[in-house]
């Protein structure tokens, strides 16, 4: 559990460390990118095997219910988090559309993982998105919204989240976790 707590706490770190710290940030220039890089690579290496190495105790799992409820969750997720929203005609507006489809990926796999190691790993990310959607709003109140795009990016970008969707859930079942039902 340790490594995973740790990934998930590094992950935070190196996200927020722009936010948190702009002047130091801005003092490593641009090695600064390569070093958040390498710190993000290493937190998803950390959370990945102290995920698959974690125990905890079980609430709930799967259910055909939730699973299909998990899938849609899915197809919004990767939709939110495609150039879709800025792009298209539907959410335009929205601020913070990829955070928001992150969201919802953790959202979704907490709804099929009910064990602890799961509260952990997608509890944690779920709170790091709505903790940078705060910090972001904050830190740059105004915003101007994309202009307006047409509705043939949104179906496009839909449509290429339907096919993203099923190569990540044949992906995911090969791994041994089924996502169909």
């Amino acid at each position: 559990m340790f490594l995973l707590i740790l990934g998930v706490a590094l992950w935070w770190g190196a996200h927020l460390f722009k936010r948190l710290a702009p002047a130091r940030r801005a003092a490593l220039g641009d090695r600064g990118k390569g070093l958040i890089a390498g710190l993000l690579a290493v937190s998803v290496l950390l959370m990945i095997f102290g995920y698959r190495a974690a125990d905890g105790a079980f609430f709930w799992g799967r259910h055909p219910a939730t699973v299909g409820i998990n899938n849609l969750m899915m197809l919004a997720a990767l939709y939110f988090t495609s150039p879709g929203p800025s792009k298209g005609a539907i959410f335009y507006r929205m601020r913070h559309p990829m955070l928001t489809g992150f969201l919802l990926w953790t959202l979704a796999h907490l709804l099929v993982n009910g064990d602890v190691p799961s509260f952990v790993l997608f509890g944690g990310l779920g709170l790091w998105a709505v903790v940078e959607m705060v910090v972001i709003n904050r830190s740059e109140p105004a915003w101007t919204p994309p202009a307006k795009g047409v509705i043939r990016k949104d179906l496009t970008f839909g449509a290429a989240s339907l096919v993203l969707l099923l190569v990540i859930g044949t992906i995911h079942t090969w791994l041994g976790y089924p996502t169909f039902g």
